[in-house]
């Protein structure tokens, strides 16, 4: 580690936030990478055999040029989403498409167009510069990041962000991502750090805390209200686990899916009481792989009719995609939701359409959240009503193997990455409030 980057942990370490500021910025930093000259390498492959600790790489790499409404943050901890899993088996596509497209845009958008990707969608740290026109932050704050990246020149995104005509998703279709020690983000990306968590319980929530928010309870998703039937698949999983916290937290019913009993041991230990393990009970929706079974989406309704006393699910929180679309169009009741927000099983879904006009459901697309959404996610994290899921921290260098975690479902919850925090336990500055908290802050961790 360079010695002014040695200076700036320590300084953040030592709690001497001031200081920071007056502190001279490295040239360069660690970043967790992919490299252009690797898109090839698991051509011919399945999906699931692609290994992200191949294409994940750890390379010193040049601080980036701080431009205007910017600021370049010291990265104490950050965690591991689906899209870095994306990124690093480059599927659909190499992100570098967009970054080249990125790049395409502006002269300042050049940087972002490099034969490495520094990738990495979450963020726990310190700000150490801001660009020209950033009046909110200054360095040595400690802040979180969502991963919203819009530029907001055009009339499309002011009445909702995310309708942006230039809106990406940092760190996946930007560069100078989270994963590294420093990271490039825009201004309207900082969230204040909350006081009683560490750095890696705060980096943790902050993609698919969003996503939850937005896709569930926000008016642009599924506008969830108290007594509703929810069905959450992958309930215990990182974005499924805040589906479960905000439907519980917001007087909704939760029917909690998920794949083994130690998962249903940890959606019981959220508050979740209805729950079905769908290995267990035996669920295949497809006959073989072009070949969908009603006949299985019937008796999972059955089943959700039989935990509920007869009702179907008002709203159907959708991730999964193509393995499960057609049970979640089956199973939403008349007049009923289904919202998704991915397709981590495939993008291409097969369902019955006569399930979905006949009975006037509704299919709402929804991707990532909006600084206001963004905002109130993090602060209903703040306020301890939201807690993280964070289940276990790898180092910066083990990056690889915990994105094969998360790519083999072999996680619960979050993991998280540590980059400047040197262990775990760091960064708490509220210990009242951690200790009212602490016991749902760490349901997830050692599972």
């Amino acid at each position: 580690m360079a010695n002014a980057l040695t200076e700036i942990q320590q300084a953040i370490l030592a709690g001497d936030l001031d200081a920071v500021a007056g502190l001279p910025m490295p040239r360069s930093y660690r970043g967790v990478t992919v490299h252009a000259e690797d898109v090839e390498m698991f051509d011919g492959l399945p999906s699931k055999e692609k290994d992200p600790r191949k294409s994940l790489h750890i390379d010193e790499v040049d601080v980036p040029e701080l431009g205007p409404g910017e600021a370049l943050v010291a990265v104490m901890a950050s965690a591991i989403n689906y899209n870095t899993v994306w990124t690093s088996i480059f599927e659909p596509l190499p992100t570098f498409k967009f970054l080249q497209r990125y790049g395409k845009l502006s002269e300042l958008a050049k940087r972002h167009d490099l034969p490495y990707h520094v990738v990495g969608s979450d963020l726990s740290g310190v700000v150490l510069r801001t660009g020209p026109g950033v009046h909110k932050w200054r360095p040595g704050q400690e802040v979180v990041a969502h991963c919203l990246n819009v530029e907001l020149e055009g009339p499309e995104g002011h009445d909702d962000t995310m309708l942006d005509t230039e809106q990406r998703i940092w760190g996946f279709e930007t560069n100078f991502g989270g994963l590294a020690e420093i990271a490039l983000v825009k201004a309207n990306q900082l969230m204040p750090k909350p006081k009683h968590l560490t750095w890696e319980e705060a980096a943790s929530p902050g993609l698919v805390n969003s996503t939850a928010y937005r896709q569930l309870v926000s008016r642009n998703g599924a506008d969830m209200k108290q007594g509703d039937v929810v069905l959450i698949w992958g309930a215990s999983g990182g974005l499924g686990s805040y589906a479960t916290q905000y439907a519980l937290n917001g007087g909704a019913i939760p029917v909690c899916v998920v794949s083994s009993l130690e998962k249903a041991q940890l959606c019981r230990r959220m508050g979740a009481e209805l729950v079905i393990d769908r290995n267990a009970e035996g669920y295949r929706f497809w006959k073989d792989e072009q070949t969908p079974d009603p006949k299985e989406w019937q008796r999972f309704g059955a089943r959700i009719r039989e935990l509920t006393g007869g009702e179907d699910p008002d709203i159907v929180f959708e991730h999964p995609g193509r393995e499960t679309f057609g049970a979640s169009v089956y199973a939403a009741r008349k007049g009923g939701t289904i919202v998704t927000c991915a397709s981590t099983s495939g993008y291409l879904h097969t369902y019955d359409n006569r399930y979905l006009w006949m009975n006037l459901k509704r299919i709402i697309g929804s991707h990532f959240a909006n600084y206001r959404e963004s905002w109130e996610a993090n602060r209903l994290i703040d306020k301890g009503h939201i807690h993280p899921t964070l289940s276990k921290t790898y180092p910066l260098t083990q990056t690889g193997q915990a994105a094969f975690d998360v790519h083999k479902n072999l996680h619960q919850g979050k993991v998280g990455v540590l980059c400047l925090a040197p262990e775990e336990g760091l960064g708490v500055r509220d210990e009242e409030k951690r200790a009212r908290h602490l016991d749902r802050i760490r349901t997830f961790r050692g599972v």
